[in-house]
C-alpha cells in the first residue's frame, strides 16, 4: 500500500471545512502509486481524490496545479484540481502540499488493445499541441528534462552513492550529455513523462482521462514520444541484457515506427525534431541512468549498452529506419 502518512477521520474534515465539497463521511487509501499517498474521499457531494505530496516542493506542486488548470481550459481530459473556499488549488498540511481532485470514472489497462493504444498515442500529441511553448510560473521550481538537470541529478546521485563506480558512471554520463546535439530551436512545451498504464483510465473502452502529473516538466516536445517508444526487441530488457554479445543486432523498429507514425498523424514533427530525435531518446536513456545509478558496474550496465548500440547504429540509420513508410 502507498500510504506513507496516515490520515484521520478528524483531519479529513478539517481539511474538507476550507472547500464547498460537502461535509466528510469516509475514506479510504488507495494502494496504487509509490511515491506520494493518496486517498480516496466521500463527502455529501460524492468521491473525490486526495494527494499528499511527500517530497514535492510547493512550488512543484504548484507547477502541477497551474498545468492542469491550462489543460482544463484547453478542455483536456484530465482530473481537476479542486479549488478552496480562497481560490486555492494546492493546500498546506504539517507542512506538506496536497491537492483535491476530481474522480473520474474508469479502469486502469495494464494491456490495451490497439485501438486503445492508438487513442493514448493520440492524447498524447494533443497534450504537445496544447502546451508548446506554455511555460508555467513555478517552471524553475521543477525537474525539468535537459541536459543541465541530467547532469546536476547524477552529480547529486554520485555524491548519495559515495562509490569509485558511482564517479566513474558520473564521468561516462557526462560525456555522453556533451556528446547529444539538442538545438535551441527545438520546441518544448509540457510533458508528461510517466505514462505506466495506472496513470491511464479508460471508460467502456475508450481514453477516459491522463492522470498523475507529478513527473510532468517543461521540455523537448519529443520528450513524450521518446517515452512512448521502445526499439530493441521485447527479449532484450534491464535483467536480460547481458544475455546478448555487444556487438549483436538488438533493434527491432516496427513497433516505434507504428508509434511515431500515429503520432505525426496528430502533431506533425518538423524537420529538426525528426532530425534530433535521436538525441531526445539517448537523453531519455541518461535520465533512466539517473534513477538505477546503483545499478551495475560502470564497465557493463544496461544503460550504457543501449547507448552503445544507439552509437553503432548512428543518427542517420537510426531517423531513416524511424521514418520508413510501414511494409
Amino acid at each position: 500500500m502507498a500510504v506513507k502518512t496516515a490520515f484521520s477521520r478528524h483531519e479529513f474534515s478539517d481539511i474538507l471545512s476550507h472547500y464547498n465539497l460537502g461535509a466528510y463521511l469516509d475514506f479510504a487509501p488507495i494502494a496504487h502509486g509509490s511515491v506520494q499517498t493518496n486517498f480516496f474521499l466521500w463527502t455529501t457531494q460524492g468521491r473525490f481524490v486526495f494527494r499528499y505530496y511527500e517530497n514535492r516542493s510547493i512550488g512543484s506542486v504548484l507547477f502541477e496545479s497551474q498545468v492542469i488548470q491550462y489543460l482544463k481550459d484547453h478542455q483536456y481530459p484530465c482530473p481537476a484540481a479542486l479549488k478552496n473556499r480562497q481560490g486555492e488549488a494546492v493546500g498546506l498540511y504539517h507542512e506538506k502540499p496536497y491537492i483535491i481532485f476530481e474522480f473520474v470514472e474508469g479502469q486502469h489497462l495494464e494491456y490495451p488493445d490497439n485501438l486503445q493504444k492508438k487513442q493514448l498515442i493520440q492524447k498524447v500529441a494533443q497534450l504537445q499541441n496544447i502546451t508548446r511553448g506554455y511555460k508555467p510560473e513555478n517552471t524553475g521550481d521543477r525537474w525539468n528534462y535537459d541536459t543541465e538537470q541530467c547532469c546536476e541529478l547524477a552529480h547529486a546521485a554520485a555524491k548519495r552513492i559515495g562509490t569509485p563506480n558511482a564517479q566513474a558512471k558520473l564521468a561516462w554520463l557526462e560525456h555522453e550529455l556533451a556528446q547529444l546535439q539538442l538545438p535551441a530551436s527545438l520546441p518544448k512545451g509540457i510533458c508528461h513523462c510517466d505514462f505506466h498504464f495506472s496513470n491511464i483510465l479508460f471508460k467502456d473502452g475508450e481514453f477516459n482521462a491522463l492522470l498523475d502529473f507529478d513527473d510532468a516538466n517543461y521540455t523537448f516536445l519529443t520528450y513524450d514520444l521518446v517515452s512512448l517508444i521502445n526499439l530493441f526487441m521485447a527479449t532484450f530488457d534491464w535483467n536480460t541484457w547481458p544475455d546478448f554479445k555487444q556487438d549483436e543486432h538488438v533493434f527491432d523498429f516496427r513497433q516505434a515506427r507504428a508509434t511515431v507514425l500515429e503520432y505525426n498523424r496528430h502533431r506533425p514533427l518538423d524537420t529538426n525534431e525528426k532530425k534530433y530525435l535521436f538525441d531526445v531518446y539517448k537523453l531519455s536513456i541518461l535520465f533512466d541512468c539517473i534513477w538505477y545509478f546503483e545499478r551495475g558496474s560502470v564497465s557493463d550496465f544496461y544503460e550504457r549498452r543501449k547507448i552503445t548500440y544507439l552509437d553503432s547504429l548512428s543518427r542517420d540509420t537510426f531517423t531513416a529506419e524511424l521514418f520508413a513508410a510501414p511494409g
